[in-house]
């Protein structure tokens, strides 16, 4: 399969010389003397003219000539080359593309909204002008099917703590690592660079975002008050223990669970604590 090929054309100001040259020919030549061969060189002059373009900076040209593929021009300068080349423009800077959120299911079927970015430039020319129709075009759809097909390989959010898998929520770096790689495959037919791809908009779809929120808030409720029961647990047990150490007073199991209850009471509660001060005896 032919690849690209960079090629270095005559310098323009080379041929600008020989324009001036062709010009005074004719010009000198038509004033005195009305022989047709002066004629043919002003045609030489204006087919001449085609032959000159510029690269900018990060610019290039691909180069064919009646349909085969002669070079890629890719250093900055004035050149000339032959007028009847046809010659394509191709940018080698890098670009940005930044997909609008798509709605997919991820691989719990959740359906999910979620965008990308992806920063990416053309390395090979001739892949870019020749293996497919419109490159630009071709990596705006190529991404879209990498994201749907990313979204579809990891779920959404992980309720369980005890579960480790990579979600495209907890596990971004995986992920864009993932997405990168895809990108780099589909994109590589074209010609094209990858040089970041990363998730730029990632949530549930508004039909269940309500329903997952509440979900979300739940899970969080449930793991703080295990935490406070489990802070709660501990401070009573500590309270049971240096009360029998230092013998400050002797419960019976009876009066110890009451205890429990009022300590266990009072610590999780998610309300301020109203005290009752016993006046009598603790037999009463």
């Amino acid at each position: 399969m032919k690849t690209e090929t960079e090629v270095k054309p005559i310098s323009g100001y080379v041929m600008v010389f020989v324009e001036i040259v062709l010009l005074v020919s004719f010009i000198v030549g038509i004033t005195q003397t009305e022989n047709p061969v002066f004629l043919i060189l002003l045609g030489i002059f204006i087919v001449f003219l085609k032959g000159f373009f510029f690269i900018n900076p990060n610019g290039s040209r691909v180069l064919v000539l009646f349909g085969a593929y002669k070079g890629t021009v890719k250093e900055n300068g004035f050149y000339w080359a032959n007028p009847f080349l046809a010659r394509q423009s191709i940018s080698l800077r890098a670009r940005n593309f930044d997909s609008k959120p798509v709605k997919v299911n991820d691989k719990l079927g959740n359906p999910i909204m979620i965008g990308v970015i992806l920063v990416w430039q053309v390395k090979n020319t001739f892949k870019a002008a020749f293996e497919v129709d419109d490159y630009a075009n071709f990596v705006n759809i190529q991404s879209d099917a990498a994201v749907r097909n990313l979204a579809g390989s990891y779920p959404y959010d992980n309720m369980d703590d005890d579960n480790k898998e990579i979600t495209l929520r907890s596990g971004l770096h995986e992920v864009n690592h993932a997405l990168e790689d895809q990108l780099r495959e589909r994109l590589e037919i074209a010609g094209i660079n990858v040089i970041e791809a990363r998730i730029s908009y990632l949530a549930y779809a508004s039909e269940i975002a309500g329903a997952m929120l509440r979900r979300q808030q739940a899970t969080a409720i449930v793991a703080a008050r295990q935490k406070i029961v489990e802070g709660a647990v501990g401070m009573v047990e500590m309270a049971l223990d240096e009360l029998s150490k230092k013998e400050i007073i002797d419960l019976d199991e009876e009066k110890k669970a009451a205890m429990v209850s009022n300590l266990m009471v009072v610590l999780t509660s998610d309300k301020d604590a109203s005290p009752v001060i016993n006046t009598g005896t603790l037999h009463q």
